[in-house]
């Protein structure tokens, strides 16, 4: 159970820094940030594949598994995630990101596990929410209107039903093949994301004269690549360790991590502190979530 806590931790500090990567990288687009990310993920996970051969390639419906979470979890979700970081900033996608532990209670609680006891935390958590939105859509920068702000809530609403839904059936599927190690699952998981985001990025990315023209080229493959090996491969085989040994529910619980991680980064990289409302929220939230893990234990 402590490999698997502290996996989970180490999973929620990488993808904390998906959060801060786009403002990193302001003059590319949502769709091909996301997909140079997920191809340095998948061409890593591919030239491994090929590099280890005694590592098993997966099935016809183990690719069809593969291919349908990797779109549920990692190229729409971060699509998604993407757009809203554009349009409501950073502290309110991070924190709406971070009801997933609530969500992913909620829906695989054990049995025996009233409802009751779990309302603590989930009105601690929806207030800490309401304020961080109150204090953020205070702070709407100049020239962009109300609407973009809670269009980017409606995203950021968006990614985490796709990753809820991925954590869910992606902890299942471990369980279900415990003959699939952690490494492997993650490099399928890889080269089913690739392919995804090489698909997104020729339907709906810009051309190769369009970004070579592009200002800190080289500074935003470099984030895309980082991220890409770091909060994806990496942070992927983290996680499923972390979902092979622990249960669904407890184990949605440790991305709360990635919130924390993402506030923490979003504010270093402003150089600024939280304000009074914000630093609340935070409080508030942290207390749900960790009300949420008492009712579950």
């Amino acid at each position: 159970m402590l490999t698997g806590i502290l996996a989970g931790l180490a999973a929620g500090a990488l993808w904390g820094l998906v959060f801060v990567a786009p403002l990193m990288a302001p003059g590319f687009s949502a769709v091909d940030f996301t997909a140079g990310r997920f191809l340095s993920y998948g061409a890593l996970s591919f030239v491994l594949m090929l590099l280890f051969r005694k590592a098993p390639w997966p099935t016809a419906q183990q690719a069809i598994a593969a291919c349908g979470l990797s779109l549920l979890g990692f190229t729409g979700y971060y699509l998604l995630l993407v757009f809203a970081i554009r349009d409501a900033g950073t502290e309110v996608p991070s924190l709406i990101i971070g009801t997933i532990p609530v969500w992913m209670m909620l829906l695989g609680r054990p049995a025996g596990l009233r409802m009751t006891t779990l309302l603590p935390g989930l009105l601690l958590t929806l207030l800490g929410l309401a304020l961080m939105m109150r204090a953020s859509s205070g702070l709407v920068v100049e020239g962009q209107a109300p609407l973009d702000f809670w269009r980017g809530v409606a995203f950021a609403v968006a990614s985490m039903v796709c990753w809820t839904a991925f954590g869910i059936l992606n902890a299942a599927w471990l369980k279900k093949h415990p003959e699939v190690n952690a490494t492997t699952w993650a490099n399928w998981l890889g080269i089913a994301t690739g392919l995804g985001a090489l698909l997104l990025w020729l339907v709906a990315g810009s051309d190769v004269q369009e970004l070579r023209s592009q200002e800190g080229l080289m500074h935003a493959v470099l984030l895309a690549v980082a991220t890409g090996i770091g909060s994806a491969w990496l942070a992927t085989i983290l996680w499923n360790i972390a979902s092979q040994r622990l249960s669904a529910s407890l184990c949605g619980q440790l991305i709360v991590s990635e919130t924390i991680f993402a506030l923490v980064y979003a504010f270093i990289w402003k150089g600024q502190l939280p304000g009074l409302l914000q630093g609340m929220a935070c409080v508030l939230f942290v207390s749900g979530i960790l009300a949420s893990i008492r009712a579950h234990r």
